[in-house]
């Protein structure tokens, strides 16, 4: 049996069994794709592969100049699909059982301070109450207003946001359901900001004429509805006018946001978690590092023996 094969089969699995995303499953196919092709070079297969042919791939990564983030991701990709065929009996062993990841630091997430989400806001909202405005520009402004407030009361990631339903905005509760990875279901809040901005976003939507439909944010594009980088991109011109950097700005910026000032303000990690939808509490904990000052000021000015003279 072929490579290609092969991998056919294991992202049947992940559709299959694991309810992965399309977005998931091009991810595997891209990582999978470059191993396959290491491979061939190589004159080797997925199911004669060895450890020294698994070290070999990470060590051509290592030549191209792959960061170890982006290499570790590679050899986690190639790791299950090992163990998938090894489980299946397509192949005698697992190869990258005695293969570490390379070593890589955690990255602090990039988060805006709460003034800099209000300036953001408050761009946003001028755009969409600027009188004279053609119907076209007031939609697209009202639309943009209607995704950050969304985003900053839910941390929705931006794949959920902008494939929402168009009954998001009809809801006359203060939450959201929302079918995240794995299409695993979740609560999220929602503001009354964030709900007032839906119903004028879709009072003008339906205005123009574009009643019919699934999606909130319909859009000319393959999926039927706004696309990340159409967003990422109209976000960017928001923070320009906001006297933002742009390169620091990013729907999942904004989400990082969310989360940081729920834990700056007092909010448990747990239910930060589940708001995130991260199925691993670890993945949350990169944020606690926006505690370390309300932490050490606890300590200061609660702790027994801290106004004690040494």
């Amino acid at each position: 049996m072929s490579g290609a094969r092969h991998a056919s089969l294991f992202l049947d699995m992940l559709a299959a069994e694991r309810g992965a995303s399309k977005n998931t499953l091009e991810a595997y196919r891209r990582d999978l794709d470059d191993y396959l092709a290491y491979l061939a070079e190589a004159g080797s297969q997925p199911d004669n592969a060895s450890a020294a042919t698994i070290r070999g791939f990470m060590a051509s990564l290592e030549e191209r100049g792959l960061k170890a983030s982006s290499a570790a991701r590679r050899l986690s990709a190639v790791r299950q699909f090992h163990k998938f065929l090894y489980v299946e009996g397509y192949a005698p062993q697992d190869p990258t059982a005695a293969v570490s990841a390379p070593k890589r630091g955690r990255a602090l997430p990039k988060v805006l301070s709460v003034d800099q989400v209000d300036r953001l806001l408050q761009i946003a909202h001028e755009a969409a109450t600027r009188e004279g405005a053609p119907p076209v520009e007031r939609l697209r402004a009202a639309r943009m207003v209607c995704l950050l407030e969304l985003l900053y009361a839910t941390g929705l990631r931006v794949s959920e946001l902008v494939a929402l339903p168009r009954t998001a905005a009809k809801t006359r509760e203060r939450f959201l359901v929302v079918r995240g990875k794995g299409a695993k279901e979740r609560l999220v809040p929602l503001t009354e900001a964030a709900r007032e901005a839906s119903r004028a976003y879709l009072t003008l939507l339906e205005a123009k004429g574009g009643v019919s439909g699934t999606w909130l944010f319909p859009a000319d594009s393959e999926s039927g509805h706004l696309t990340r980088q159409a967003f990422a991109r109209d976000l960017k011109a928001v923070a320009g006018a906001a006297g933002l950097r742009a390169d620091k700005i990013s729907p999942h910026v904004l989400r990082h946001a969310f989360a940081s000032h729920l834990l700056q303000n007092g909010a448990d990690l747990r239910i930060v978690q589940e708001l995130l939808g991260h199925s691993d509490i670890s993945t949350t904990q990169i944020y606690t590092h926006v505690l370390d000052e309300r932490l050490k000021s606890m300590v200061r000015d609660l702790h027994p023996l801290a106004t004690k003279d040494s």
